[in-house]
């Protein structure tokens, strides 16, 4: 079992960055047992997917919508994710998810994810 705990979300303005972290608490399996999402969802919509990266952070994918804005990392020593967000956009206003896949990779469903953190949420003021 993995616990998931979000941070670094806030209010910024649209062209802004924000930084995410997602910190892992693994019991059983290590942190890099794990490929790792990160999803979102607006008010009224549904969850969607944002990036992915493979256990060893060597291969990652991310959604159209964030392609060349967004970059996904890891940090195994930390048990830690990152999603670097630039040119922040009003349409990316959202609560931000991350997600641990034990069994996959790269997956872009809500269901190829075995744990998920509560949430952290990211406001972009046009």
């Amino acid at each position: 079992q993995v616990q998931l705990v979000e941070y670094g979300g806030g209010l910024v303005q649209a062209g802004g960055s924000l930084r995410l972290s997602c910190a892992a608490a693994a019991s059983g399996r290590t942190f890099s047992n794990y490929a790792m999402g990160w999803f979102r969802q607006a008010p009224g919509k549904e969850r969607e997917f944002v990036a992915a990266i493979t256990r060893s952070g060597g291969i990652t994918s991310y959604a159209d919508s964030v392609k060349g804005r967004f970059t996904i990392s890891r940090d195994n020593a930390k048990n830690t994710v990152y999603l670097q967000m630039n040119s922040l956009k009003s349409e990316d206003t959202a609560v931000y998810y991350c997600a641990a896949d034990y069994r996959r990779s790269l997956g872009s469903g809500i269901g190829d994810y075995d744990y998920w953190g509560q949430g952290t949420q990211v406001t972009v003021s046009s």
